[in-house]
């Protein structure tokens, strides 16, 4: 088999993008946790805590029916449940944050109009 020269600069530009992803991963995780320490360690416990009850409450409430997809593509392939269960929990858990983040944007303006 020969490579080509697209080839192996398609390998060379993909090690180069997955380096860059772990370098800003690893400064995320850097500079978060520096934050927990100045910050307020309850409050964001709070908040973590509640993120991941949404994804529990979302996750109970998706269906993970079986899908069949075979005259949508050629290999035959199908969804499983346990992904289509994952699917549905990351809609509905998108639903609930999007709903929260709306909600709380028109109540801080409701409360500033009043006040």
């Amino acid at each position: 088999m020969i490579i080509s020269g697209s080839e192996t600069m398609i390998d060379n530009m993909l090690f180069v993008t997955y380096a860059v992803l772990a370098l800003i991963i690893a400064l995320v995780l850097i500079f978060v946790v520096k934050g927990l320490f100045e910050g307020d360690i309850k409050k964001t416990l709070i908040s973590v805590g509640a993120f991941v009850a949404i994804l529990f409450i979302a996750y109970a409430m998706s269906s993970g029916t079986d899908l069949d997809l075979t005259p949508f593509n050629n290999k035959g392939m199908d969804v499983t449940e346990a992904t289509s269960k994952y699917v549905g929990a990351g809609l509905y858990a998108f639903y609930f944050l999007a709903a929260i983040a709306i909600l709380s944007m028109v109540y801080a303006n409701v409360k500033k109009l009043i006040n």
